[in-house]
């Protein structure tokens, strides 16, 4: 069967293209991807405003006449043993739609044989020391399967620029490492997390919590933001500056401030019903994605992961410590 033929939509147009054939697709990039303007999101789907700001900020930074490909493949390889694979949501019609609305000009959902042919591959990415605490602790191998993914997509979608969201912190700082280390020739552009009103950070998991869970959840981004507030306290104290910087992290002081807020926060939500169950709380330091230390200076992200019900949920702001950071 020859490559689908496909016309780009005109600048303005809602249409997406929607390609499941590894053949398809590459067809329409080896025609329509502008050097230097052709960008991808990738996604597993069950899209919602978070993955729509990315393909937003995708659109802005190619231009009109760039190239903007969303991927949506649920990757076998990053679920462990118990997790959820088989429940997590499907929803390819709405996912169009989203895309499309946010600007996309193409989604490449293919089947995992398309990607990664007859079976499981023998060689993979290896996410090493990075990878192994936090959320690689609590699912041995994800980032070994994330990567892999995200290598094999990054040279099936050939683009200039790769946009992640950086409510997955430790995903992204992997990511960035892995381009680096490597030389993949790709810029990975951070997006900022985008959050309901009530502050909850949109997940494709927040449809599985019951109201009554949905409410202890909200403990998540309490704590962080007890935590930036203390931090700003504690930098008012010292009479050092504080506020935002030009690339829009807060600045603050005292490290240990900023935990126990954060943690007194968590601490109230355990006694919630539903409760919360805390996996962990920390300010990491990004570079190597270990504990920061009480002196720490520079970027840091303050972490935190907890189940609610059956429910586990992750969230992060990113904060800079020091005066003269």
């Amino acid at each position: 069967m020859s490559p689908k033929l496909w016309t780009k939509p005109s600048p303005g147009e809602p249409d997406v293209e929607l390609f499941a054939r590894r053949a398809d697709f590459d067809a329409a990039l080896t025609h329509f991807a502008a050097p230097g303007r052709t960008a991808v999101v990738m996604t597993m789907g069950a899209l919602h405003d978070g993955h729509a700001s990315l393909i937003r900020a995708a659109r802005a930074r190619v231009g009109a006449k760039g190239l903007v490909t969303v991927t949506v493949f649920v990757n076998p390889l990053q679920f462990g043993a118990g997790e959820d694979l088989d429940r997590y949501p499907r929803t390819l019609d709405a996912d169009l739609e989203v895309a499309s609305a946010a600007g996309a000009d193409i989604v490449f959902a293919p089947s995992a044989e398309e990607v990664y042919g007859s079976g499981e591959p023998r060689i993979r990415m290896a996410a090493g020391a990075m990878g192994e605490g936090y959320e690689g602790a609590s699912r041995p191998g994800h980032f070994d399967g994330v990567l892999t993914v995200v290598a094999k997509l990054l040279h099936l979608t050939r683009p200039d620029f790769a946009f992640f969201g950086e409510k997955d912190a430790q995903q992204l700082v992997l990511v960035r490492r892995m381009v680096r280390d490597l030389d993949f020739p790709v810029e990975i552009v951070g997006v900022p997390t985008v959050r309901e009103g009530d502050g909850l950070a949109l997940s494709s998991r927040n449809r599985y919590l019951s109201a009554p869970e949905r409410d202890t959840a909200l403990a998540l981004s309490r704590a962080l933001f007890a935590g930036r507030d203390a931090g700003l306290l504690a930098a008012r104290a010292a009479g050092s500056s504080e506020g935002g910087d030009t690339d829009g992290l807060v600045r603050v002081g005292s490290p240990g401030a900023v935990r126990a807020a954060a943690r007194a926060v968590l601490e109230e939500a355990a006694l919630l019903q539903p409760p919360l169950a805390l996996d962990y709380l920390d300010l990491i330091d990004p570079e190597s994605f270990t504990e920061a230390p009480d002196d720490h200076t520079g970027e840091a992200v303050l972490a935190v992961a907890a189940k609610v019900g059956s429910t586990r949920l992750i969230d992060n702001i990113r904060l800079r410590f020091g005066a003269d950071a």
